[in-house]
């Protein structure tokens, strides 16, 4: 699977979200801050899964139905992944 420019974008931003945890934990911001840039952290890294889950589950559901076969695995295939991710 190729991986378009946007997910990686979203990747980098999250690092350096990442990148401003510790820079709060050296600087001894109070935990709820830290905790608050944490869950948001998260919260960009599910959306980024299931973008990444639906651009995936797009391109295998086109293959199958091209090879005239139903997408029944395949769908079932990325809910359990999506499941999986939390």
């Amino acid at each position: 699977m190729q991986y378009d420019d946007a997910i990686k974008n979203r990747l980098r931003r999250i690092e350096g979200q990442i990148r401003g945890v510790y820079t709060m934990m050296d600087s001894e911001k109070e935990c709820k801050d830290v905790v608050t840039q944490l869950q948001a952290i998260r919260s960009a890294v599910d959306r980024t899964i299931g973008l990444l889950v639906a651009s995936n589950l797009e391109s295998c559901i086109r293959m199958e139905l091209k090879k005239g076969n139903q997408p029944d695995n395949v769908i079932r295939e990325a809910v359990d992944l999506l499941v999986k991710s939390r």
